[in-house]
């Protein structure tokens, strides 16, 4: 099965940091080359989740590692206690490094995590999350 990407998206959000897709029950980040992310210059996006999920409306976000960057893992400890709504982490690498920066990331957070090879399976992961909370409803 492949994701229709456009298919539900709310919103298209260019940041300092870089360019996030809205939908939704998830988000889909694409952090710039060469960014640091720390907690501090992630709240633009902080505010923007709150707009759009609030502290309820369950969400799950993968980050889609298309280019280099770096960021200060402590950083998820602060940042998933503003969301009580934030169910899952997904991460989409496409090099070695990258897997193993993600592996070691997941250690940092409690929420469920995985690690994919490409966009789609992430997205149909992000559905075994989702649909159980959207059909006990």
């Amino acid at each position: 099965m492949t994701y229709d990407f456009n298919r539900k998206l709310i919103h298209k959000h260019e940041l300092d940091i870089g360019i996030f897709y809205f939908y939704k029950n998830h988000i889909i980040s694409e952090i710039k080359e060469g960014v640091t992310l720390t907690f501090e210059n992630c709240s633009a996006l902080f505010d923007l989740l709150r707009s759009y999920y609030g502290t309820t409306i369950p969400f799950v976000y993968i980050s889609n590692r298309k280019n280099s960057f770096s960021f200060v893992p402590t950083g998820h400890f602060k940042s998933s206690k503003l969301f009580p709504n934030f169910i899952g982490y997904g991460v989409v690498t496409y090099n070695s490094i990258n897997t193993k920066i993600a592996t070691l990331e997941q250690s940092f957070l409690d929420n469920e995590t995985a690690i994919f090879d490409n966009l789609n399976d992430a997205l149909q992961w992000k559905e075994t999350l989702i649909q159980p909370l959207i059909d006990s409803n």
